[in-house]
C-alpha cells in the first residue's frame, strides 16, 4: 500500500498543474501532504480486511460503503470531488454514475489480497460500483488491480501492456514525450489510466516511475497513487521512501496499513 500512498504524497505538491513538468525535483517538498487518494485507499483496505477474502458481493459492498463514509467523514478536507463528498455526507448509499479516476486511485489493496485474476477483477469491480458505476469508472478500478496482480506475479512489461490494451481497450501506444506537451490536470479515468500505465511501463524502478508522473504533470497525486501502486508490486519501494512517507501520516492510517501488510505477507 505504501506504493500508492507515497505516490500520492509526492504528487500532491504538483497537483492542479503546479509543477514545471520535470523529472528533477525534491521528492518530499514543503507542500507535500497525503490526500483523499491515501484516505480512500486505506478505507478500501480496511473494508476488505473486515469482510474477509471469501466474502460475497453484498458483504463486501456493505463494508466498502460503511468504510468509505467513515473515513471520508473522519478526514473531510482531504480533497474529495464534490459529488463524492456529497455521497459521503449523505444518508444514501446508491452509486452516482461517476467515471472519475477515484475508482482507480483507491483500488490498489485489491491487487494484493486475492489469489486469482478472476477474483481480483471481481472485487475491484465491486469497489468501483458502490460509487463509480459508469463503465469507465469500473474499467479504471479493474485495470489498476489487474496490473498490480500481474506485476506482483512477475509478468513482463509486454505481457502487462498487452493485457491492459486487450482487456480494457486503453491505447498505450503514446510515449511520455508525446503525452507531456498538452497534458494537464484531468480527473476522469479515460485521460488518467493510459497515462498512469505508461509512467510505469517507461520506468526502471519505483522512483523512476514517480518521476515520470511529475514529468507529464496532470492530476499528479492520483497518477502517483495509481502508477506507484503498480510500481511497488513490480519493484518494491525503497525503505527510505516509506520512512519519509510515514512522517506525513496520522497513526490511524498507519495502523490500517500495518494490519494490511501483515495480512498479505
Amino acid at each position: 500500500m505504501y506504493g500508492a500512498i507515497t505516490g500520492d504524497i509526492i504528487g500532491s505538491q504538483f497537483e492542479f498543474d503546479r509543477g514545471n513538468k520535470s523529472r528533477e525535483f525534491e521528492l518530499f517538498g514543503k507542500k507535500c501532504e497525503y490526500t483523499d487518494d491515501t484516505v480512500m485507499t486505506v478505507a478500501v483496505a480496511e473494508a476488505l480486511l473486515d469482510a474477509g477474502k471469501d466474502a460475497d458481493e453484498k458483504t463486501v459492498k456493505e463494508k466498502l460503503v460503511a468504510s468509505l463514509k467513515k473515513w471520508g467523514k473522519k478526514y473531510p478536507y482531504a480533497g474529495y470531488g464534490n459529488r463524492f463528498k456529497l455521497w459521503v455526507l449523505s444518508d444514501k448509499s446508491e452509486p452516482y454514475g461517476s467515471y472519475g479516476n477515484g475508482s482507480g486511485m483507491r483500488v490498489s489493496p485489491v491487487g494484493w489480497l486475492y489469489d486469482s485474476m478472476e477474483r481480483t477483477r471481481e472485487v475491484a469491480r465491486w469497489t468501483a460500483e458502490i460509487t463509480h458505476n459508469h463503465p469507465e469508472g469500473i474499467k479504471g478500478a479493474e485495470s489498476t488491480a489487474a496490473a498490480i496482480f500481474m506485476a506482483r506475479h512477475h509478468a513482463a512489461f509486454e505481457e502487462i501492456s498487452n493485457y491492459i490494451e486487450d482487456e480494457f481497450g486503453y491505447d498505450l501506444s503514446r510515449t511520455l514525450d508525446e503525452i507531456r506537451p498538452d497534458y494537464c490536470h484531468v480527473e476522469d479515468c479515460m485521460k488518467t489510466m493510459p497515462e498512469a500505465f505508461t509512467c510505469f511501463l517507461e520506468a526502471g524502478s519505483y522512483e523512476e516511475c514517480i518521476r515520470n508522473v511529475m514529468y507529464i504533470g496532470g492530476d499528479t497525486d492520483t497518477l502517483g497513487a495509481i502508477a506507484g501502486a503498480i510500481a511497488e508490486a513490480y519493484w518494491g519501494i525503497p525503505e527510505d521512501l516509506i520512512r519519509k512517507a510515514k512522517e506525513y501520516l496520522p497513526d490511524d492510517i498507519k495502523a490500517v496499513v500495518e494490519r494490511f501488510e501483515k495480512t498479505v505477507k
